[in-house]
Protein backbone atom coordinates (compact mmCIF):
# COMPACT_ATOMS: atom_id res chain seq x y z
CA UNK A 1 0.00 0.00 0.00
CA UNK A 2 1.09 3.61 -0.82
CA UNK A 3 -0.19 5.73 1.01
CA UNK A 4 1.15 8.96 -0.15
CA UNK A 5 -0.51 11.42 -1.98
CA UNK A 6 -0.02 12.08 -5.81
CA UNK A 7 1.07 15.70 -6.67
CA UNK A 8 -2.64 15.70 -8.41
CA UNK A 9 -4.37 15.17 -5.16
CA UNK A 10 -1.98 17.74 -3.03
CA UNK A 11 -2.91 20.70 -5.65
CA UNK A 12 -6.46 19.34 -5.76
CA UNK A 13 -6.39 19.99 -2.07
CA UNK A 14 -4.13 22.99 -1.55
CA UNK A 15 -6.66 24.62 -4.40
CA UNK A 16 -9.98 23.93 -2.93
CA UNK A 17 -8.74 25.07 0.58
CA UNK A 18 -7.99 28.19 -1.02
CA UNK A 19 -11.11 28.47 -2.46
CA UNK A 20 -13.07 27.54 0.88
CA UNK A 21 -10.69 29.82 2.60
CA UNK A 22 -12.08 32.62 0.56
CA UNK A 23 -15.89 32.05 0.35
CA UNK A 24 -16.37 29.48 3.29
CA UNK A 25 -15.75 31.28 6.46
CA UNK A 26 -17.77 31.08 9.49
CA UNK A 27 -20.81 33.94 8.67
CA UNK A 28 -20.41 33.15 4.89
CA UNK A 29 -21.60 29.11 5.98
CA UNK A 30 -23.91 30.50 8.98
CA UNK A 31 -25.28 33.20 5.85
CA UNK A 32 -25.82 30.22 3.24
CA UNK A 33 -27.54 27.44 5.28
CA UNK A 34 -30.04 30.26 5.72
CA UNK A 35 -30.86 30.57 1.90
CA UNK A 36 -33.60 28.26 0.30
CA UNK A 37 -31.22 25.69 -0.70
CA UNK A 38 -28.97 25.65 2.43
CA UNK A 39 -26.03 26.25 0.51
CA UNK A 40 -24.54 29.05 -1.63
CA UNK A 41 -25.63 28.16 -5.41
CA UNK A 42 -22.84 30.09 -6.96
CA UNK A 43 -19.86 28.59 -4.67
CA UNK A 44 -21.07 24.98 -5.84
CA UNK A 45 -21.08 26.07 -9.20
CA UNK A 46 -17.88 27.16 -9.26
CA UNK A 47 -16.57 23.87 -6.81
CA UNK A 48 -18.34 21.76 -9.99
CA UNK A 49 -16.95 23.76 -12.97
CA UNK A 50 -13.17 24.31 -11.76
CA UNK A 51 -12.62 21.29 -9.88
CA UNK A 52 -14.69 19.04 -10.97
CA UNK A 53 -15.94 17.76 -7.23
CA UNK A 54 -19.28 15.52 -8.37
CA UNK A 55 -17.72 14.25 -11.09
CA UNK A 56 -15.07 12.59 -8.73
CA UNK A 57 -17.50 9.88 -8.56
CA UNK A 58 -18.71 9.46 -11.85
CA UNK A 59 -16.77 7.42 -14.31
CA UNK A 60 -14.98 9.42 -17.47
CA UNK A 61 -17.42 7.85 -20.28
CA UNK A 62 -20.15 9.99 -18.30
CA UNK A 63 -18.11 12.96 -18.37
CA UNK A 64 -16.93 12.29 -14.98
CA UNK A 65 -13.15 12.77 -13.77
CA UNK A 66 -13.52 8.57 -12.60
CA UNK A 67 -11.59 8.77 -9.17
CA UNK A 68 -10.82 6.26 -6.61
CA UNK A 69 -12.84 6.70 -3.15
CA UNK A 70 -9.50 8.08 -1.84
CA UNK A 71 -10.08 11.37 -3.80
CA UNK A 72 -13.77 11.79 -2.62
CA UNK A 73 -12.28 11.75 0.52
CA UNK A 74 -10.00 14.13 0.21
CA UNK A 75 -11.91 16.43 -1.10
CA UNK A 76 -14.31 16.09 1.34
CA UNK A 77 -11.59 16.20 4.78
CA UNK A 78 -11.21 20.29 3.09
CA UNK A 79 -14.67 20.64 2.91
CA UNK A 80 -15.63 19.46 6.32
CA UNK A 81 -12.64 21.79 7.85
CA UNK A 82 -14.47 24.30 6.55
CA UNK A 83 -17.55 22.68 7.56
CA UNK A 84 -19.24 23.28 3.93
CA UNK A 85 -22.92 23.05 3.29
CA UNK A 86 -23.01 21.55 -0.28
CA UNK A 87 -24.84 18.62 -2.19
CA UNK A 88 -21.35 17.39 -2.48
CA UNK A 89 -22.13 14.22 0.17
CA UNK A 90 -25.59 13.52 -1.02
CA UNK A 91 -25.17 13.90 -4.70
CA UNK A 92 -21.32 11.81 -5.40
CA UNK A 93 -20.95 9.62 -1.93
CA UNK A 94 -25.11 8.44 -1.77
CA UNK A 95 -26.61 8.64 -5.26
CA UNK A 96 -23.61 8.46 -8.23
CA UNK A 97 -22.57 5.09 -6.84
CA UNK A 98 -26.12 3.60 -6.55
CA UNK A 99 -27.16 4.90 -10.44
CA UNK A 100 -23.88 3.68 -11.69
CA UNK A 101 -24.80 -0.31 -10.01
CA UNK A 102 -28.30 -0.42 -10.32
CA UNK A 103 -29.52 1.90 -13.38
CA UNK A 104 -29.72 0.98 -16.91
CA UNK A 105 -27.56 2.21 -19.66
CA UNK A 106 -29.81 5.23 -20.43
CA UNK A 107 -30.65 6.23 -16.85
CA UNK A 108 -26.87 6.30 -16.18
CA UNK A 109 -26.24 8.38 -20.01
CA UNK A 110 -29.64 10.69 -18.87
CA UNK A 111 -28.10 11.19 -14.94
CA UNK A 112 -24.58 11.25 -14.35
CA UNK A 113 -23.22 13.27 -17.06
CA UNK A 114 -25.30 16.30 -15.69
CA UNK A 115 -24.69 14.98 -11.99
CA UNK A 116 -21.02 15.30 -12.64
CA UNK A 117 -21.45 18.69 -14.29
CA UNK A 118 -23.30 20.39 -11.01
CA UNK A 119 -26.17 20.65 -13.47
CA UNK A 120 -28.13 18.58 -11.27
CA UNK A 121 -28.32 17.12 -7.87
CA UNK A 122 -29.79 14.19 -6.01
CA UNK A 123 -30.68 12.74 -2.81
CA UNK A 124 -31.24 9.12 -1.32
CA UNK A 125 -34.90 9.46 0.59
CA UNK A 126 -35.11 6.03 2.68
CA UNK A 127 -38.55 5.64 5.21
CA UNK A 128 -37.49 6.20 8.85
CA UNK A 129 -35.18 7.52 10.14
CA UNK A 130 -33.37 4.71 8.68
CA UNK A 131 -30.28 5.95 6.67
CA UNK A 132 -27.52 4.17 8.80
CA UNK A 133 -29.65 0.63 8.69
CA UNK A 134 -30.26 1.44 4.64
CA UNK A 135 -26.15 1.69 4.46
CA UNK A 136 -25.41 -1.18 6.44
CA UNK A 137 -23.61 1.03 8.61
CA UNK A 138 -24.91 -0.09 12.11
CA UNK A 139 -26.61 -3.37 11.16
CA UNK A 140 -27.60 -5.88 8.26
CA UNK A 141 -29.68 -3.75 5.73
CA UNK A 142 -31.56 -7.37 5.01
CA UNK A 143 -33.58 -7.79 7.78
CA UNK A 144 -35.60 -5.77 9.47
CA UNK A 145 -38.37 -3.21 9.18
CA UNK A 146 -36.32 -0.37 7.96
CA UNK A 147 -38.20 0.35 5.04
CA UNK A 148 -41.78 -0.76 6.00
CA UNK A 149 -41.74 -3.82 4.50
CA UNK A 150 -45.30 -4.95 3.27
CA UNK A 151 -47.21 -3.57 6.34
CA UNK A 152 -48.02 0.35 6.81
CA UNK A 153 -45.59 2.11 6.98
CA UNK A 154 -42.48 3.43 4.81
CA UNK A 155 -42.63 3.86 1.20
CA UNK A 156 -45.12 1.59 -0.60
CA UNK A 157 -45.14 1.20 -4.63
CA UNK A 158 -47.43 -0.30 -7.26
CA UNK A 159 -47.57 -0.21 -11.40
CA UNK A 160 -49.13 2.21 -12.63
CA UNK A 161 -52.33 2.00 -14.03
CA UNK A 162 -51.27 2.07 -17.69
CA UNK A 163 -48.25 -0.40 -17.17
CA UNK A 164 -45.52 2.14 -17.88
CA UNK A 165 -44.17 3.57 -14.35
CA UNK A 166 -44.94 3.30 -11.35
CA UNK A 167 -46.68 5.37 -8.07
CA UNK A 168 -45.55 6.12 -4.96
CA UNK A 169 -47.01 6.44 -1.52
CA UNK A 170 -45.20 7.19 1.71
CA UNK A 171 -43.48 9.48 3.63
CA UNK A 172 -39.66 9.77 4.41
CA UNK A 173 -37.95 12.33 6.91
CA UNK A 174 -34.20 13.31 7.49
CA UNK A 175 -33.38 13.34 3.57
CA UNK A 176 -30.23 14.54 2.93
CA UNK A 177 -30.65 17.69 0.90
CA UNK A 178 -34.10 16.83 -0.47
CA UNK A 179 -35.62 19.60 -0.38
CA UNK A 180 -33.24 21.28 -3.02
CA UNK A 181 -32.52 17.64 -5.01
CA UNK A 182 -33.20 17.58 -8.86
CA UNK A 183 -33.92 14.25 -8.56
CA UNK A 184 -34.69 11.81 -5.83
CA UNK A 185 -33.83 8.40 -5.31
CA UNK A 186 -36.67 6.94 -3.02
CA UNK A 187 -36.15 3.32 -1.76
CA UNK A 188 -39.88 1.43 -1.76
CA UNK A 189 -41.98 -1.73 -1.42
CA UNK A 190 -43.32 -3.34 -3.81
CA UNK A 191 -44.90 -6.66 -3.74
CA UNK A 192 -47.10 -7.06 -0.73
CA UNK A 193 -46.19 -8.31 2.74
CA UNK A 194 -46.09 -11.92 0.96
CA UNK A 195 -43.80 -11.10 -1.40
CA UNK A 196 -42.12 -7.82 -0.42
CA UNK A 197 -38.62 -6.45 -1.64
CA UNK A 198 -37.44 -3.10 -1.64
CA UNK A 199 -36.53 -1.25 -4.57
CA UNK A 200 -34.87 1.86 -5.67
CA UNK A 201 -37.21 4.48 -7.67
CA UNK A 202 -36.55 7.77 -9.50
CA UNK A 203 -38.33 11.03 -8.49
CA UNK A 204 -38.42 14.40 -10.22
CA UNK A 205 -38.39 17.26 -8.71
CA UNK A 206 -41.71 18.27 -10.23
CA UNK A 207 -43.13 15.20 -10.42
CA UNK A 208 -47.03 15.92 -9.29
CA UNK A 209 -47.90 14.33 -5.91
CA UNK A 210 -44.28 15.22 -4.26
CA UNK A 211 -44.05 17.43 -1.31
CA UNK A 212 -40.82 18.41 0.08
CA UNK A 213 -39.93 20.47 3.48
CA UNK A 214 -36.91 21.32 4.69
CA UNK A 215 -36.76 20.44 8.62
CA UNK A 216 -35.24 22.37 11.46
CA UNK A 217 -32.07 20.55 12.11
CA UNK A 218 -29.78 20.69 14.85
CA UNK A 219 -26.87 21.07 12.24
CA UNK A 220 -28.04 23.07 9.58
CA UNK A 221 -25.24 23.12 7.71
CA UNK A 222 -26.48 19.36 6.80
CA UNK A 223 -29.78 20.38 5.66
CA UNK A 224 -32.44 17.58 5.86
CA UNK A 225 -36.23 17.64 4.19
CA UNK A 226 -39.32 15.76 4.63
CA UNK A 227 -40.62 13.58 1.90
CA UNK A 228 -44.37 13.66 1.11
CA UNK A 229 -45.21 11.15 -2.11
CA UNK A 230 -48.86 11.09 -2.56
CA UNK A 231 -49.38 8.70 -5.77
CA UNK A 232 -46.49 10.26 -7.40
CA UNK A 233 -45.30 9.17 -10.15
CA UNK A 234 -41.74 7.71 -10.20
CA UNK A 235 -39.13 5.37 -12.53
CA UNK A 236 -37.77 2.13 -11.62
CA UNK A 237 -33.89 2.40 -11.14
CA UNK A 238 -32.48 -0.46 -12.97
CA UNK A 239 -33.84 -3.12 -15.49
CA UNK A 240 -37.81 -4.09 -14.81
CA UNK A 241 -36.65 -7.89 -14.10
CA UNK A 242 -33.84 -6.69 -11.39
CA UNK A 243 -35.00 -7.74 -7.96
CA UNK A 244 -38.14 -8.77 -8.61
CA UNK A 245 -37.78 -12.31 -7.59
CA UNK A 246 -39.51 -14.06 -4.93
CA UNK A 247 -38.52 -15.70 -1.64
CA UNK A 248 -35.72 -14.18 0.78
CA UNK A 249 -33.38 -13.27 -1.89
CA UNK A 250 -36.15 -10.81 -3.46
CA UNK A 251 -34.17 -7.48 -4.25
CA UNK A 252 -30.77 -8.73 -2.82
CA UNK A 253 -29.42 -6.73 -5.62
CA UNK A 254 -30.41 -3.33 -4.56
CA UNK A 255 -29.52 -4.13 -0.75
CA UNK A 256 -26.14 -5.17 -1.51
CA UNK A 257 -25.52 -1.60 -3.70
CA UNK A 258 -27.01 0.12 -0.46
CA UNK A 259 -24.63 -1.79 1.85
CA UNK A 260 -21.66 -0.82 -1.03
CA UNK A 261 -22.58 2.37 -1.02
CA UNK A 262 -22.70 2.78 2.79
CA UNK A 263 -18.77 1.11 2.83
CA UNK A 264 -17.70 4.22 0.68
CA UNK A 265 -19.79 6.38 2.78
CA UNK A 266 -18.67 5.82 5.58
CA UNK A 267 -14.97 6.55 4.32
CA UNK A 268 -15.95 9.96 3.09
CA UNK A 269 -17.54 10.55 6.01
CA UNK A 270 -14.92 9.76 7.86
CA UNK A 271 -12.38 12.16 6.17
CA UNK A 272 -15.38 14.52 6.68
CA UNK A 273 -15.59 14.37 10.22
CA UNK A 274 -11.05 14.72 10.60
CA UNK A 275 -11.43 17.74 8.63
CA UNK A 276 -14.08 19.34 11.02
CA UNK A 277 -12.11 18.29 13.89
CA UNK A 278 -8.74 19.14 12.78
CA UNK A 279 -10.00 22.84 12.35
CA UNK A 280 -11.85 22.67 15.66
CA UNK A 281 -8.36 21.95 17.42
CA UNK A 282 -6.11 24.29 15.24
CA UNK A 283 -9.07 27.18 15.62
CA UNK A 284 -8.45 26.08 19.67
CA UNK A 285 -4.84 26.27 19.67
CA UNK A 286 -5.10 29.95 18.27
CA UNK A 287 -6.89 31.10 20.48
CA UNK A 288 -5.27 29.61 23.40
CA UNK A 289 -1.93 31.37 22.48
CA UNK A 290 -3.82 34.96 22.30
CA UNK A 291 -6.45 34.09 25.45
CA UNK A 292 -4.32 35.47 28.49
CA UNK A 293 -5.53 35.02 31.96
CA UNK A 294 -3.45 35.88 35.20
CA UNK A 295 -0.48 38.08 32.72
CA UNK A 296 0.28 34.73 30.72
CA UNK A 297 -1.62 32.98 27.60
CA UNK A 298 -3.74 30.46 28.68
CA UNK A 299 -1.91 27.92 26.62
CA UNK A 300 1.36 28.18 28.16
CA UNK A 301 -0.31 26.49 31.63
CA UNK A 302 0.19 22.90 31.59
CA UNK A 303 -3.24 21.60 32.25
CA UNK A 304 -3.82 23.10 28.37
CA UNK A 305 -0.65 21.79 27.15
CA UNK A 306 -2.04 17.99 28.32
CA UNK A 307 -5.15 18.42 26.91
CA UNK A 308 -4.67 19.55 23.58
CA UNK A 309 -2.11 17.02 22.95
CA UNK A 310 -4.50 14.04 24.09
CA UNK A 311 -6.52 15.88 21.09
CA UNK A 312 -3.96 15.98 18.48
CA UNK A 313 -3.54 12.24 19.41
CA UNK A 314 -6.78 11.53 18.68
CA UNK A 315 -7.37 13.10 15.86
CA UNK A 316 -3.99 12.42 14.12
CA UNK A 317 -4.80 8.61 14.93
CA UNK A 318 -8.75 9.00 13.15
CA UNK A 319 -7.06 11.14 10.42
CA UNK A 320 -5.00 7.80 9.52
CA UNK A 321 -7.96 5.30 10.06
CA UNK A 322 -9.63 7.46 7.41
CA UNK A 323 -6.84 7.71 4.72
CA UNK A 324 -7.07 3.84 4.99
CA UNK A 325 -10.56 3.52 5.06
CA UNK A 326 -10.15 5.62 1.79
CA UNK A 327 -8.01 2.68 0.28
CA UNK A 328 -9.80 0.19 1.41
CA UNK A 329 -13.48 1.03 2.01
CA UNK A 330 -14.54 -2.10 3.86
CA UNK A 331 -12.39 -0.67 7.27
CA UNK A 332 -15.00 2.65 6.92
CA UNK A 333 -17.48 1.67 10.01
CA UNK A 334 -14.16 1.67 12.14
CA UNK A 335 -12.75 4.65 10.90
CA UNK A 336 -15.92 6.15 10.84
CA UNK A 337 -16.49 5.53 14.59
CA UNK A 338 -13.15 6.91 15.31
CA UNK A 339 -13.67 9.68 13.64
CA UNK A 340 -17.08 11.09 14.90
CA UNK A 341 -15.63 10.29 18.29
CA UNK A 342 -12.44 12.33 17.60
CA UNK A 343 -14.66 14.90 16.42
CA UNK A 344 -17.50 14.70 19.40
CA UNK A 345 -14.43 14.94 21.94
CA UNK A 346 -12.42 17.67 20.21
CA UNK A 347 -15.57 20.40 19.38
CA UNK A 348 -16.74 19.80 23.60
CA UNK A 349 -13.04 20.53 24.59
CA UNK A 350 -12.96 23.52 22.03
CA UNK A 351 -16.06 24.26 23.99
CA UNK A 352 -13.98 23.92 26.84
CA UNK A 353 -11.02 25.99 26.67
CA UNK A 354 -12.79 28.94 24.77
CA UNK A 355 -13.71 29.30 28.43
CA UNK A 356 -17.19 31.71 28.69
CA UNK A 357 -17.21 33.01 25.50
CA UNK A 358 -16.67 29.27 23.87
CA UNK A 359 -20.81 28.22 26.09
CA UNK A 360 -22.27 30.75 24.07
CA UNK A 361 -24.17 29.32 21.70
CA UNK A 362 -23.82 32.05 18.75
CA UNK A 363 -19.93 31.33 18.78
CA UNK A 364 -18.10 29.61 16.16
CA UNK A 365 -17.25 26.66 18.13
CA UNK A 366 -20.64 25.40 18.20
CA UNK A 367 -20.62 24.65 14.59
CA UNK A 368 -18.58 22.10 15.18
CA UNK A 369 -20.09 20.62 17.90
CA UNK A 370 -23.42 20.40 16.38
CA UNK A 371 -21.90 18.70 13.38
CA UNK A 372 -20.65 16.12 15.51
CA UNK A 373 -23.97 15.68 17.39
CA UNK A 374 -25.99 15.60 14.23
CA UNK A 375 -23.97 13.16 12.21
CA UNK A 376 -23.55 10.74 15.24
CA UNK A 377 -27.28 10.35 15.47
CA UNK A 378 -27.46 10.14 11.54
CA UNK A 379 -25.22 7.67 11.16
CA UNK A 380 -24.11 6.19 14.01
CA UNK A 381 -24.07 5.57 17.00
CA UNK A 382 -20.56 5.42 17.96
CA UNK A 383 -21.04 2.01 19.70
CA UNK A 384 -23.08 0.50 17.06
CA UNK A 385 -21.09 1.12 14.17
CA UNK A 386 -18.07 -0.78 16.32
CA UNK A 387 -20.38 -3.33 17.48
CA UNK A 388 -21.78 -3.92 13.82
CA UNK A 389 -18.07 -4.28 12.59
CA UNK A 390 -17.01 -6.41 15.36
CA UNK A 391 -19.83 -8.97 14.28
CA UNK A 392 -18.67 -8.99 11.04
CA UNK A 393 -15.66 -9.86 11.65
CA UNK A 394 -16.56 -12.13 13.71
CA UNK A 395 -14.61 -11.61 17.08
CA UNK A 396 -18.09 -12.75 19.56
CA UNK A 397 -18.83 -15.44 17.50
CA UNK A 398 -19.96 -18.64 19.55
CA UNK A 399 -17.15 -21.39 19.71
CA UNK A 400 -18.30 -24.35 17.24
CA UNK A 401 -16.43 -26.59 18.94
CA UNK A 402 -16.20 -26.87 23.17
CA UNK A 403 -13.63 -28.65 25.33
CA UNK A 404 -14.91 -30.82 27.66
CA UNK A 405 -12.74 -30.82 30.63
CA UNK A 406 -13.07 -33.80 33.00
CA UNK A 407 -13.56 -32.88 36.76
Amino acid sequence: MDAAFTAEQDEMRRTLREILGKRCGPDEVKAAVRTADGHDRELWQQLSQRLGLPGLAVAEEYGGVGCTPADLALACEETGRALLPSPLFATAALCVPLITALGTAAQRSALLPPLAAGGLTAALAVPGPALATALALTGDNTAGPWSGGGRAGGVQARPDAEGDGWRLYGETAQVLDGHSASVLLVAAHTGGFARSRTLLFLVREDAPGLVRSRQATLDETRPQARIQLRDAPAELLGEPGAGAGTGVGAGADVLGALAATGRTACAVLAAEAVGAAGQALARTVEYVRQREQFGRAIGSFQAVKHRLADLYVQVQAARSAAYYAAWDPRQGGLALAQALEALRVTAGEAIQLHGGIGFTWEHDAHLYFKRAAADELLFGPVHRLRAHAADRAGLFASPTAHVKVAV
